[in-house]
């Protein structure tokens, strides 16, 4: 019951001010004709709504998206992969004092093109996802951009490694699959159970498809490991608060990969990992957990190490929940 309430009072409080739900709009959602109807009349927070204004310049991002791109550290002139590469929403800046200014509603994330604008658009970044229109509105993303140096393909990441590949010749992008080692830095946004995502009134996730994520996750991420670099970076992030999603696979990644190790993570403003799913205290300390304050307290992810001091440490305890783990390969 505590962690019923719990939930309930994190997606209330998320709604974004000025918005108003009735009950005919609750109705056509959940195409049921009971439930509660939500008018906001106050703004939750200070950011304004940017409501498609300078959209070719600016558009939002929730926060540890945004920590996530920069965790990978992606450079100018490098190959860079999105294995599981999608449309959505950034907030363009690479001056963390600004955080304060972000909106942290959640929509989509925009981490592709986050990455290439942290790239100076100079390099290769390749982009794949195996539904067509999320790639199409990448597509449409990288145009309004003017990035250049984005190519997106359709495709399953999971087959993205061909072991009998030619070397990739990253001034002429050729379609996956890759040779081994054709990368410097990956990011493995996996697809997942999203029970972090917020607004959320309410989950039709079953118990069969939320036990499915791991083993997809791991097909994903044995692609990453042998598309790596050695001393490349692989950044593996969910929007999901499962620890069979987040800390578990690091676990197993650890043990199954020896030529991978944790990394520390700059910007720190998270959480430390959730105990008890493999991994070690010490390590805990360098992988990051976001999510509302209230699911933190509960799971007294406080007590498992210390949390950063900082002037951003209110904002990474309102946002949705988020896991991050970033290694690098010897």
């Amino acid at each position: 019951m505590k962690l019923k309430h719990c939930m309930l009072e994190m997606e209330l409080q998320s709604w974004e001010g000025s918005n108003s739900l009735d009950q005919k709009v609750l109705t056509d959602h959940f195409l049921t004709s009971r439930g509660i109807a939500i008018k906001m009349v106050d703004p939750v927070y200070a950011a304004p709504s940017l409501n498609a204004e300078l959209s070719d310049v600016v558009f939002t991002q929730n926060l540890p998206s945004i920590v996530a791109s920069h965790v990978l550290d992606p450079q100018p002139g490098e190959t860079i992969l999105d294995m599981c590469a999608s449309p959505g929403e950034l907030l363009l800046t690479s001056n963390f004092s600004d955080w304060t200014q972000y909106n942290r509603f959640c929509i989509h994330c925009g981490k592709t093109t986050h990455i290439a604008t942290l790239m100076r658009d100079k390099g290769c970044l390749i982009a794949l996802d195996k539904t067509a229109p999320k790639l199409f509105k990448l597509k449409q993303n990288v145009e309004r951009f003017r990035l250049s140096l984005v190519h997106c393909f359709i495709f399953d990441s999971t087959k993205a490694l061909d072991k009998s590949a030619k070397e990739f010749v990253p001034l002429i992008p050729t379609p996956p699959p890759y040779p081994l080692e054709s990368f410097d830095r990956i990011l493995l946004d996996a697809p997942c159970s999203a029970l972090g995502q917020r607004p959320q009134p309410m989950c039709s996730i079953s118990l069969t498809e939320l036990m499915s994520y791991p083993a997809y996750q791991r097909s994903l991420f044995e692609q990453a490991v042998g598309l790596l670099r050695p001393g490349g970076t692989l950044v593996y992030s969910t929007c999901s608060f499962n620890p069979e999603e987040n800390e578990a696979q690091v676990a197993w990644a650890l043990k199954s990969f020896p030529q991978l190790h944790l990394s520390n993570q700059v910007p720190f403003v998270g959480f430390p990992g959730l105990p008890g799913y493999g991994v070690a205290a010490e390590q805990l300390r360098i992988v990051q957990r976001f999510g509302p304050i209230q699911f933190c307290e509960l799971l007294d992810l406080q007590q498992a190490a210390p949390s950063p001091t900082n002037e951003y440490d209110a904002l990474a305890k309102d946002t949705i929940a988020f896991f991050i783990a970033k290694f690098v390969k010897g």
